[in-house]
């Protein structure tokens, strides 16, 4: 009788592996064939760790296991981006009023046209942002008409209000979840992925187009540093 040989298919599709009767397979195949099911198990076996998205919600080094020094360098960078008018400009206070700053402005000024976002942060009782500021993810690729994102446009929220703040100060505000939403540094994170997932207010920073600046780096690498930060014990600068 012939034996069969059982054929390891692809690791998506291996519940559904194949007998094969072991005459239909020419005998220098068959090492080939046992090595691949044996790499296939080491892989199984012994995944490899990646710090980032598509680790199972791994976001962060453990914590403990980044040093202050380097957690502050990471700071650094984090609040080169916080701290750029694409980020700050809609990140104001109580009054409700955006800001307009940057290389296109020789100072920071109050959004034109006297916009102010209300309470509500989206303009409900004066003027619409979305009057303006449509809500689509197409390139924001016309110089000088007003960008939008795949999100209604609004004003951050009043807890995240930070135009005008030195480094340290957010620094120290970021870490407070009394004052950043209630959010821990994984839960900054999240917040980063989902609005990056709706091609947010968070993504744009990043590809704002319009020959507008954007901010420094790219999202993945603000994402791990605020996870060195979270895992370093988000050490902030001396105010």
């Amino acid at each position: 009788m012939m034996k069969p040989i059982r054929l390891a298919m692809s690791l998506a599709t291996c519940s559904q592996a194949t007998f094969v009767p072991a005459s239909f397979v020419p005998a220098i195949f068959v090492p080939a064939i046992l090595v691949i099911a044996t790499f296939a198990l080491v892989i199984l076996a012994f995944p490899t760790p990646v710090f980032g998205a598509g680790n199972g919600g791994q976001e962060m080094p453990p914590k403990g296991s980044v040093s202050e020094a380097d957690g502050l360098k990471a700071w650094q960078r984090i609040e080169a981006v916080v701290t750029h008018p694409r980020c700050s400009n809609c990140h104001v206070g109580a009054d409700n009023i955006p800001m307009w700053s940057g290389p296109s402005f020789d100072r920071p000024r109050p959004h034109g046209m006297n916009v102010n976002a209300g309470v509500s942060r989206i303009g409900v009782g004066t003027l619409l942002c979305s009057t303006c500021h449509m809500t689509s993810t197409e390139p924001n690729d016309v110089p000088h008409a007003p960008p939008h994102v795949g999100l209604p446009w609004q004003l951050a929220p009043v807890e995240f209000a930070w135009f005008g703040k030195s480094g340290a100060e957010i620094c120290q505000q970021l870490k407070d979840p009394a004052r950043n939403g209630g959010r821990d540094a994984l839960g900054l994170i999240e917040h980063l992925r989902d609005d990056a997932s709706h091609h947010g207010f968070v993504l744009w920073g990043w590809n704002p187009g319009g020959n507008r600046e954007p901010v420094p780096g790219t999202l993945e690498v603000h994402i791990a540093d605020v996870g060195l930060w979270g895992a370093a014990g988000q050490p902030c600068p001396p105010n």
